[in-house]
């Protein structure tokens, strides 16, 4: 037994910190190169989640294995719930597949070649730095990553070598296979260090020296289940009561596994041993505990949804709506923006909300522009507030996207749906600005739109709503074909202002008092609903744009009106 002068502690604190931070350094470049691998199939998973609960379980899987963050998958899942997307009880499964999720780490760890950790650094620093290709450079990073993720364990093995001959920590270790220390050990050190995947690493390196046993390893995992829980519930401070539910679900479903397992801690060492056979060891053997535990926990609560979702209802009731004038963004949380793929699609569902006030907006106006009171004029430009929160709220976390490393089709993607965000904005202006001060410039002169006339006004305002609703969800959708309905809407809608136009000149000629008045502001009303159209088609040509990969500078510009004046209604 080596005294305890002999011991260098800082050498062993410090080898120890430096590895654990060059394991998680790594861990973090391996999880951004799948991020980028694997976006677009993320983007594809998250927008089609869907509502049974077993693919449900499978893509939480997917989605926390590929981003490396069971909290960021809970963060989609509150998004999805705050937009009344999903019920809470449709979405456990996916925090319960979170959990799964997450036991790529420990199984990737728990490869034992270190040997090629310093090749793979070196294979992964060409590939990112010497290639101008994007894919390969992503490749390059997780190639790096996962080099330095060995590399990390195989320094904190080593620093922790010389504690194989001091008594005092081979008591504390042994100590450990008290279940119940073990799980307070490792619940306090994951909630001290915020990360569940440290604790993972710390284990299998103590364990790959021989200071761990399988017991004593499996209870310090069980402890990191629990920890992690802290973790989500201070995420959750601050946030709507959706994610305080989301937090609670997550602390109910890993506290109720632990405790299912606690007690058999001995028979699940003996069963991952017998799966391992003659060539286990004992670093393998806690990943295979470590995924046993989280895939048979969600195998068996996935069939008490229903039960976990009331209980945490009844713990975490909604507080009632407290004001509807105050909007917020209901998607855009910063976690994501590390993932941008991920945050992007945020972005997207986020325009959808816009797009709905500008909608209500849409609706709106045209009764209140022919015949309403000014009352009724200046509740619609009010309504452009939230319009202009939103767009705001979008942009800054554009520009935070933005900041990221992006290849070039997240580039593209966020020039596109910053260009969609901005034409939505432009449609509330255009209604809370030129179409208010058109009624109101009504009222004033006293005109009066005949029946006639205000038919077909409302016939045209139907067919530019229905475009811009098309829009929207070929935006929402990603739909080109839906986008093309609405382009192909334009000479329909020439034609349909050229025959308001020409009514309007007849009227004109037909003596009675206040007819230029009257033709003016119908013609008015008709170029500004004519520009409407022309920014929903701009959305549908971004929608085209994507699906046959052209550039913004390729669409056609020609047609598009500037805001600073009125589209001539005879122009074709």
């Amino acid at each position: 037994m080596a005294p305890v002068q002999n011991l260098d502690l800082f050498t062993i604190s410090a080898g120890l910190a430096g590895g654990l931070a060059l394991f998680l350094f790594g861990l973090e470049l391996l999880s951004a190169g799948l991020k980028a691998v694997a976006g677009e199939k993320l983007k594809t998973i998250l927008a089609k989640l869907t509502t049974n609960r077993i693919t449900g379980l499978f893509t939480g899987a997917f989605v926390t294995a590929i981003i490396q963050s069971s909290s960021v998958t809970t963060v989609l899942v509150v998004g999805f719930i705050s937009a009344g997307l999903m019920k809470l009880s449709q979405s456990i499964g996916i925090i319960m597949g979170a959990n799964v999720g997450t036991t790529v780490t420990a199984q990737i760890i728990a490869f034992k070649i270190t040997h090629y950790a310093m090749v793979m650094v070196a294979v992964g620093f060409v590939m990112l730095f010497f290639s101008k290709n994007d894919k390969i450079k992503q490749y390059g990073n997780m190639i790096m990553g996962l080099g330095m993720v060995f590399l990390g364990m195989n320094l904190m093995s080593e620093a922790m070598s010389p504690l194989r001959s001091y008594e005092p920590f081979l008591s504390l270790m042994v100590s450990m296979e008290n279940p119940f220390l073990g799980l307070l050990v490792g619940a306090a050190f994951t909630a001290l260090v915020q990360s569940s995947s440290a604790t993972t690493g710390i284990v299998i390196a103590l364990a790959t020296q021989g200071l761990l046993s399988l017991p004593g390893g499996i209870a310090l995992i069980f402890g990191a289940n629990v920890g992690t829980c802290v973790t989500a519930m201070l995420a959750s401070i601050g946030k709507p009561r959706e994610a305080i539910r989301a937090a609670v679900v997550h602390v109910l479903f890993n506290l109720a596994g632990v405790l299912l397992w606690i007690g058999f801690v001995d028979q699940l060492a003996f069963v991952v041993r017998e799966m391992g056979g003659f060539h286990s060891s004992t670093a393998r053997d806690i990943a295979n505990a470590h995924t046993i535990f989280n895939v048979a926990n969600a195998f068996i609560f996935i069939w008490f949804v229903t039960p976990f979702a009331k209980l945490v209802e009844k713990l975490v009731p909604l507080k009632e709506n407290t004001s509807e004038l105050s909007v917020k963004p209901k998607y855009l949380d910063d976690p994501l923006i590390s993932t941008p793929s991920i945050a992007l699609n945020a972005v997207r569902l986020e325009i959808g909300e816009l797009g709905k006030h500008v909608l209500k907006m849409m609706n709106a106006i045209l009764p209140a522009t022919l015949s309403g009171t000014k009352s009724n004029l200046d509740k619609i430009a009010e309504m452009d507030n939230n319009v202009d929160t939103l767009h705001i709220s979008i942009i800054q976390y554009v520009r935070k996207i933005g900041a990221q490393s992006l290849g070039e089709e997240d580039m593209r993607e966020v020039l596109r749906l910053m260009s969609s965000a901005n034409h939505l904005e432009n449609i509330g202006d255009l209604i809370e600005t030129d179409m208010v001060q058109i009624g109101k410039r009504r009222i004033d002169e006293k005109v009066t739109i005949s029946p006639e006339t205000t038919r077909m006004l409302k016939s045209f305002h139907d067919k530019i709503n229905h475009g811009l609703e098309m829009a929207l969800e070929a935006l929402d959708k990603e739909d080109a074909t839906i986008a093309a309905k609405v382009i192909a809407l334009k000479d329909e809608i020439a034609k349909d202002a050229k025959v308001i136009a020409q009514h309007g000149a007849q009227r004109l000629l037909i003596q009675g008092s206040n007819r230029d008045h009257t033709y003016t502001r119908e013609m008015e009303t008709v170029e500004r609903l004519q520009r409407i159209y022309y920014f929903a088609k701009r959305i549908a040509k971004g929608v085209v744009a994507k699906a046959d990969s052209f550039e913004h500078e390729n669409w056609d510009e020609k047609d598009t009106p500037s805001k600073e004046g009125p589209i001539p209604v005879s122009a074709e």
